[in-house]
């Protein structure tokens, strides 16, 4: 690990394990910096990285993890996104998509992902799990 104070940038390498509230950050190398306010922006790559987080309960609804991993994942605390390039995977409850980039926006519990449309055979796969009906309604 090395840490650069004046710069706000620290380098972990080798089998590193970020943790932050029920964020997890797995990868062979990530880059820490931290802006002027603060907030932290984490660049990780592995083969592949990984990232695991627990989503927030929503009214009687409990938080799910959502689970990816990538060739590099670039977390961005200021705008609570995730972003995941090169053979990206998302696992959310019983849900999956796969694509080269998929972006995942932690506020609005959005995805996009997308595939290189001049890539032989890159497209977007996904596999969605029916819901069971909400009980209250």
């Amino acid at each position: 690990m090395t840490s650069d104070e004046a710069r706000r940038i620290s380098i972990f390498e080798g089998n590193v394990v970020l943790t932050k509230g029920t964020m997890q950050l797995r990868a062979e190398r990530v880059v820490v910096r931290q802006d002027a306010d603060g907030f932290q922006h984490a660049s990780a790559s592995g083969s592949p990285a990984k990232f695991r987080q627990k989503s927030d309960a929503r009214g009687t609804q409990e938080g799910v993890w959502l689970d990816a991993e990538a060739q590099r994942i670039e977390v961005d605390e200021r705008n609570e996104r995730v972003e995941m390039h090169e053979n990206a995977r998302v696992t959310r409850d019983q849900d999956e998509v796969r694509g080269s980039y998929i972006l995942y926006d932690q506020r609005s519990e959005f995805f996009s992902v997308s595939s290189p449309k001049d890539a032989p055979g890159a497209r977007v796969r996904a596999v969605i799990q029916p819901k069971k009906p909400d009980a209250k309604k």
